[in-house]
């Protein structure tokens, strides 16, 4: 298991269309993948409880990912975030 701590700088945070590219991602790895703010967290698979999270702008998020891709799984959402959700992996464009 690995995990990942991050904060969120885009505007919007973890909403609407950012949560979806983040979905997308992440259901791209075998791995099981969660997501957490604060004592709440997600599976990152799913973008209901993903926008449930309520993750806005500058807030720090935990990523974890456990199963045979979890490295490469935490390295395209970290990529994802820190560019602020413009490089989007050529499998999950919209």
């Amino acid at each position: 298991m690995k995990e990942l701590e991050i904060t969120i700088t885009n505007d919007t945070g973890l909403h609407s269309r950012p949560a979806d590219v983040f979905v997308r991602t992440a259901k791209l790895f075998e791995s099981s993948i969660t997501v957490s703010k604060g004592e709440k967290s997600a599976n990152a698979k799913t973008i209901i409880k993903v926008i449930l999270l309520n993750v806005s702008q500058n807030d720090q998020i935990k990523i974890t990912a456990d199963g045979p891709d979890e490295e490469k799984a935490l390295e395209e959402l970290k990529s994802l975030i820190e560019s602020d959700f413009t490089k989007i992996n050529e499998a999950v464009k919209i």
